[in-house]
């Protein structure tokens, strides 16, 4: 049967305008839980010893190594800046140590797998015009109390860059996402304004191509979102959580 688009002109023109737009309910809480549980194996399944990758969109130079890169193709496990002590050793659990887990979850996860390629989203995705949408990445993403790092602003595009300019960031919340635990905030309409730097891997590793601008936190507007919700992103929407 053939998908077509679910989106209405009314949602269109609000992500055309704002830049981003929040569909609820978008996830079934089955669909949660499945998704939930899955990550609760994958993690269990994980030797702390085996890598100790911190993921950091501050000093990524330093700390990006080959377990980064092949992450890629991988199911990957990133700490937070802030997990190990002194000794080497986790302060905590492994379960409050992750920052991440990408970025091919949706490639060599079958759960992961079978609720990325379902049929939603492809409606989702026709409704922008998209013909034949790639998946570049997947990840999911923590909220650790306490030892959580910070992500600074910044626009999907500068790390997933295409010529002409295509990404799309699709975001679910797992569970509800509050200004006090950690949702997204944005500038609506920055994505009018374009790219403003791009992330590059050279000789020497990956570096911003610029540095970056500075923004004023009262233009952010927090994007809070029940459990199932699902924002999309426009590459270029300057955002932080």
């Amino acid at each position: 049967m053939e998908i077509v688009g679910n989106l209405t002109s009314d949602q269109l023109h609000f992500f055309n305008s704002q830049g981003y737009l929040v569909i609820e309910p978008f996830a079934s809480p089955e669909e949660i839980d499945a998704l939930r549980k899955r990550m609760e194996q994958l993690l269990q399944g994980f030797d702390p010893s085996s890598t100790a990758s911190i993921f950091s969109t501050k000093n990524q130079l330093k700390l990006t190594n080959e377990y980064f890169y092949e992450s890629a193709e991988k199911i990957s496990f990133f700490f937070e800046e802030k997990a190990f002590g002194d000794d080497g050793k986790l302060k905590q659990s492994k379960e409050l140590s992750i920052n991440k887990v990408g970025h091919a979850l949706h490639e060599l996860d079958p759960v992961f797998k079978e609720f990325t390629c379902s049929e939603k989203f492809s409606s989702l995705l026709f409704s922008f015009g998209y013909k034949r949408p790639a998946i570049m990445q997947s990840m999911y993403i923590f909220k650790q109390p306490g030892i959580g790092g910070e992500v600074l602003p910044h626009q999907d595009n500068s790390f997933l860059f295409t010529d002409p300019p295509t990404c799309k960031g699709l975001w679910l919340a797992l569970e509800d996402a509050t200004i006090t635990n950690g949702c997204l905030w944005a500038i609506p309409g920055s994505h009018k304004h374009g790219l403003v730097r791009r992330f590059i891997r050279g000789e020497q590793g990956v570096s911003f191509d610029r540095p970056s601008p500075s923004y004023d936190q009262k233009d952010f507007v927090p994007i809070e979102m029940k459990a199932g919700s699902l924002i999309v992103i426009h590459g270029d929407l300057i955002h932080q959580r």
